[in-house]
């Protein structure tokens, strides 16, 4: 397991976790100046980047919270560990963070499959799981400590459709998904049944399983369909090589997906045009909180912000709201203070439903030429109906 230390770690050797009871204080806030935020990322393997960022986007948030002058007057410092997107180090990574560390709140995972490895675990501990990214419809079922800072999968596909249906006038659908992963399966599902809702035909429906790299097969079978559009909800290493097999079988119809795209332009070429998907953030807003966040992410880390940096970034201030407005590090008061939380973060407008999944818009982005190089273009905002 790899692990980040980021800043300074203060342990109290006599502090232990109240695991039961009205909840507990987090990172040995009782005994020191410093508390511990724990983080469950994909620091390597294939969805690193998602991993990477919002760990940045975090760490960005704790270091305008430290110059603040920190939460009721302690100081932040984050130990963030890598899952490699795999589900058994997850829940491996969140034991060891909640045992040996000591830390009642944790960040994480960025996907559905490695958040869901924790949720249960979370919420019998009591210790408050937020992830800036894991978009599958169950995530937060586990209880009332579990949390997201993203839209919930249903969401992004019914937007993927509305888009699709309204705004590129397409009435003939493909979809292509990996069958074995959450994410995409269910932005399918969601894609499926809100484009036949409001007038659509789904033409072609092919799956495929994840490791797969050939999908000719599938393409071809699209190809016969002849549609006007094709649903892509599929994380940006698949995509990439779908988008140049479906190019190259003479197929220039728009493509479409979802926030899996994201880093899509770094590892494709030309065949991304004519590409539009959804994101929890566009770097170009006009927003002024979001123009602030992209110059501070810039300036930290001398690359550009992404929606997973600005989604990390909200689910440290996120939990950092909670706790001012708990008043104390209790996860139970802090719990139910971030269930209540509505206001003005990075990524828009949050406010929490019953299940503690956020209501806010999704930004859909056109893949462009700019410069000679793919650029990610804000296109429209779909806000939740």
């Amino acid at each position: 397991m790899k692990k980040l230390v980021i800043g300074t770690l203060i342990l109290c050797c006599a502090f232990s976790l109240a695991f039961a009871g009205g909840g507990q204080a987090g990172g040995g806030a009782a005994a020191s100046d410093t508390v511990t935020i724990g983080a469950v990322f994909p620091l390597s393997g294939s969805v690193a980047f998602y991993g990477t960022e919002s760990r940045d986007g975090a760490l960005l948030a704790i270091d305008e919270i430290n110059a603040a002058g920190g939460l009721n007057g302690k100081k932040l410092t984050l130990i963030a560990e890598d899952d490699e997107g795999q589900a058994d180090k997850s829940l491996n990574a969140f034991t060891k963070l909640t045992t040996q560390n000591n830390v009642s709140f944790v960040l994480g995972s960025s996907t559905s499959g490695a958040t869901k490895s924790m949720t249960a675990l979370a919420q019998q501990r009591k210790v408050i799981l937020i992830s800036p990214s894991a978009t599958a419809l169950d995530v937060t079922e586990a209880g009332s400590f579990v949390f997201r800072a993203c839209f919930i999968d249903p969401f992004q596909g019914v937007v993927g459709a509305d888009f699709a249906f309204d705004t590129l006038n397409a009435r003939r659908a493909a979809v292509l998904y990996d069958a074995g992963a959450d994410y995409n399966s269910g932005l399918a599902d969601a894609f499926r049944q809100q484009f036949k809702a409001i007038g659509g035909q789904v033409v072609a429906d092919e799956a495929y399983q994840t490791g797969d790299v050939d999908f000719n097969a599938q393409v071809t079978r699209i190809r016969a369909a002849n549609p006007d559009v094709i649903y892509l909800p599929n994380y940006y290493n698949d995509v990439a090589l779908q988008a140049k097999q479906l190019r190259a079988q003479g197929i220039t119809c728009a493509l479409v997906g979802g926030d899996g795209w994201d880093s899509l332009i770094d590892n494709a070429g030309d065949e991304a045009l004519n590409g539009y998907w959804s994101s929890g953030f566009a770097s170009d807003t006009t927003d002024p909180k979001g123009q602030t966040f992209v110059k501070a992410y810039a300036a930290k880390f001398n690359k550009p912000a992404s929606q997973f940096a600005a989604l990390g970034y909200d689910t440290m201030m996120l939990v950092a709201d909670g706790i001012k407005a708990a008043g104390n590090f209790d996860t139970t008061a802090v719990a139910a203070a971030m269930a209540k939380l509505s206001g003005s973060y990075v990524t828009g407008n949050i406010r929490f439903d019953a299940n503690r999944n956020p209501i806010k818009g999704a930004a859909i982005l056109e893949i462009v030429k700019s410069g000679g190089k793919l650029a990610n273009a804000y296109k429209t905002t779909v806000n939740p109906k």
